[in-house]
């Protein structure tokens, strides 16, 4: 990290003009840290990790100015939007600058299907000037209140809407991104369809992006539904059901296996004791349809319109990586995984790992489109005992099918099921970062071409 006293920082700042900055320790620390304490691996890795400060861009001219001054001093840049993120994707490993995006926040534009939108929009911000005109976000994170637009492309892969449009991978799913690169005479790149990908799920390796272009969803009123089984297999089985129904209008299924909806809060009078739940939202023209598939097999104990609106707390706060929060609340001992169920022995799957888990690995599923066919990412709530075990229980998974994206790592390829980065992301990586100054250390394949 750079002494903060140096006068090599000092000249850094003064080269910053008037872009705001923050110095303070304890403020530039606390900005620095994401959610990686849901990793009891992790949080031993990067608690002391820290930016020197923190620089606040109020538009794209701020951000090349920024991205200029620190290729001159060699200084690193981790970007960071809201700082939702779970594997300390946004948590400066080699100190430097902090890049706070939250100020490009503008909505360029809204057409039918597609909107253009600065990096530091909020989600919900983004949605409710949507659901004005008719439209939606596909999908978005159960973050959705505090994320960015930005932080979600960057960090994220999918979430709720991803049962009907995939994750964000899928092509079509993100139509364009406007990127700065960081190079003493830094560049403005646009990158339209499938090269856009060069910086999805990257953790801003692959350079600073301003502006997303995205495509939008019909807006639905939605319905929150709580529906109780007896068993969770039975559970699982009713979301797969309505999943493949392609009549039933959906955006959410969430089966979660008792214990853990006894931990949730406010929605805790939904869910009896020792039940399982099937957490679903469905538009509300098919909900007569989902209840007559749902038949007897279950019990509806709780139905209301879906309202992420201040002071509520949305049905989708309880599923996704917020299942694991809400445990978290109250159980500090857990933590969790991230599965890929293989589509064509999902079902199968799904009881062969609570037979080898019973007690140790308590499922939660989310329904998805994965490669155009429907499967599940599982998010198990893992009651953790130490790092060998962890990784014995992710071995057990994928020796039998069920592909694990290991949320204890740090790096774009630990992270990802193929455990490497993607060569177009790679490639654009030299690019744009010469001196691999974007997040350093989260990119493990990359070597600077440049000193």
């Amino acid at each position: 990290m750079i002494d903060l006293s140096s006068s090599h920082l000092a000249r850094l700042v003064d080269d910053l003009g008037d872009i705001p900055i923050v110095t303070d320790p304890k403020i530039v620390r606390r900005r620095s840290r994401d959610f990686f304490w849901y990793s009891p691996v992790l949080n031993e890795l990067l608690n002391d990790k820290s930016a020197d400060l923190v620089v606040s861009p109020r538009n794209e001219a701020d951000v090349i100015r920024v991205a200029a001054v620190c290729a001159r001093h060699r200084v690193p840049i981790t970007v960071r939007a809201g700082g939702t993120g779970n594997y300390g994707q946004a948590v400066p490993l080699r100190g430097g600058v902090l890049l706070d995006v939250m100020g490009l926040d503008g909505i360029r534009w809204i057409k039918p299907g597609l909107m253009r939108v600065g990096v530091g929009a909020k989600l919900n911000t983004i949605d409710a000037e949507l659901q004005a005109k008719g439209w939606e976000l596909r999908m978005h994170p159960s973050t959705k209140r505090t994320a960015t637009i930005g932080g979600f492309v960057a960090g994220g892969s999918g979430g709720i809407g991803s049962v009907n449009y995939g994750g964000l991978r899928e092509p079509g799913n993100i139509l364009a991104a406007r990127v700065v690169t960081v190079e003493e005479e830094p560049r403005v790149i646009e990158l339209r369809g499938d090269a856009a990908q060069k910086v999805n799920r990257a953790y801003g390796t692959t350079g600073i992006i301003t502006e997303l272009e995205m495509p939008l969803a019909p807006a639905w009123p939605w319905i929150d539904v709580v529906v109780v089984f007896d068993d969770f297999v039975e559970a699982a089985a009713f979301g797969y059901d309505i999943a493949l129904a392609d009549g039933v209008v959906k955006k959410l299924l969430s089966p979660i296996t008792a214990p853990l909806p006894s931990y949730f809060g406010s929605l805790k009078p939904f869910c009896p004791d020792g039940k399982s739940i099937l957490i679903a939202m469905i538009a509300e023209p098919s909900l007569e349809s989902f209840k007559s598939l749902l038949g007897n097999r279950g019990i509806i104990t709780l139905e209301t319109p879906t309202d992420d609106g201040p002071g509520k707390v949305p049905l989708y706060e309880y599923t996704w990586n917020h299942t694991t929060l809400q445990v978290l609340k109250t159980d500090r001992s857990v933590t969790y995984l991230q599965c890929l169920y293989p589509h064509d022995r999902l079902m199968e799957k799904v009881v062969e790992m609570r037979e080898l888990f019973p007690d140790e690995v308590l499922q939660h599923l989310e329904f998805i489109r994965f490669g155009g066919r429907v499967t599940c990412s599982g998010l198990p709530v893992v009651r953790y005992t130490d790092a060998d075990r962890l990784n014995e229980i992710i071995r057990l998974h994928e020796a039998r099918g069920v592909h694990i994206a290991n949320p204890h790592v740090f790096t774009v390829e630990d992270g990802s099921r193929y455990k490497r980065a993607d060569a177009d992301q790679l490639g654009f990586k030299h690019e744009v970062d010469p001196y691999g100054l974007l997040n350093p250390g989260k990119m493990r394949s990359f070597v600077p071409a440049r000193p």
